[in-house]
């Protein structure tokens, strides 16, 4: 995803591609949802997001997290001093994301964006199983000014743990969770593993 996405830099903060479509999202919409997210999380960096098949998941699930089951979200941050104006990738299944929205009672459309939303606040630095809180209460004030309904952790019931360390690797500079930026060529090249954004 992120040499895609600095092919198309030239046309807007990141890249949003829809491989399984979503009834009442388009790319250009999800783009400017993009846009506000990271603004109100106060990410600097562009974020590419990718809405494909729960089987993609499973793919990277496995590759990068070792386990061999599909998921709603991942996040992956950029390597840090990779690209400055990169903040990283992000996917999520359109699948899942419609199983969610008709449970919950909401549009897939707006479950796409609860999903990224979340995963926006992983990478600007936030992890929701260790930070006693912190990653819900911002959700939620940024889910509201966004006009979401109910957010992954809230709908939940989690507020932080110890949790998941294992799958991560912390910047010692920053103490926020790093993880490397997915692109197609380079998945079977990467031993690092990716930020689960929801579970």
């Amino acid at each position: 995803m992120a040499l895609l996405f600095i092919w198309r830099r030239a046309h807007g903060d990141g890249l949003v591609i829809i491989q399984e479509r979503v009834a009442g999202l388009t790319e250009g919409a999800l783009a400017k949802f993009v846009t506000r997210a990271r603004r109100a999380a106060g990410l600097r960096g562009a974020v590419s997001v990718l809405v494909t098949s729960s089987r993609e998941l499973q793919a990277l699930n496995y590759r990068f997290r070792g386990k061999n089951k599909p998921t709603d979200v991942l996040s992956f941050p950029a390597m840090p001093g990779l690209m400055r104006s990169f903040a990283g990738d992000v996917a999520i299944s359109a699948e899942i994301a419609a199983r969610n929205a008709r449970q919950l009672g909401h549009t897939v459309a707006e479950e796409i964006r609860i999903l990224t939303l979340h995963a926006v606040l992983h990478l600007a630095g936030y992890d929701h199983e260790l930070d006693h809180g912190e990653m819900e209460r911002k959700e939620a004030r940024l889910r509201k000014a966004l006009g979401l309904p109910a957010g992954l952790i809230e709908r939940r019931g989690r507020t932080g743990g110890g949790k998941g360390l294992s799958a991560k690797r912390k910047s010692k500079a920053s103490g926020r969770v790093r993880t490397p930026v997915v692109s197609p060529s380079a998945k079977s090249r990467m031993a690092s593993r990716a930020t689960r954004a929801s579970r």
